[in-house]
């Protein structure tokens, strides 16, 4: 089964999620992992914890400068992309009006190794 990204977006400047919407992203969360579908999930910090790195320079903050900023990513394994969109779909964050998300299909990567 092909695995997909979903990257999850987030309005910089709306602030944290109500109780209501964590409980909302708890429940889509749970979802993924009842259907099998969910391979790793991450909430990221916020943009302003971020360091960038472009050649040589180290910079504070975000790669790019934007009112949405990656709030988080998960992975997911699905038959076609069809299907990861249906699934994506599903996330909160594309009906907040906050933000939205983008999915990929992933070309490869490395398992997590036991150490």
């Amino acid at each position: 089964m092909a695995q997909y990204a979903i990257l999850i977006f987030d309005n910089a400047e709306a602030g944290d999620y109500t109780p209501e919407q964590q409980a909302a992203s708890q429940r889509h969360a749970d979802d993924l992992v009842d259907s099998g579908a969910m391979i790793a999930a991450y909430a990221l910090r916020s943009a302003d914890t971020a360091t960038s790195l472009r050649g040589d320079v180290v910079t504070d903050g975000p790669f790019i400068d934007s009112k949405e900023v990656i709030a988080g990513v998960c992975v997911i394994e699905a038959p076609d992309l069809d299907a990861a969109l249906d699934l994506a779909r599903r996330n909160p964050a594309v009906q907040w009006g906050r933000g939205g998300v983008e999915v990929r299909p992933v070309a490869g990567g490395i398992a997590p190794i036991a150490r």
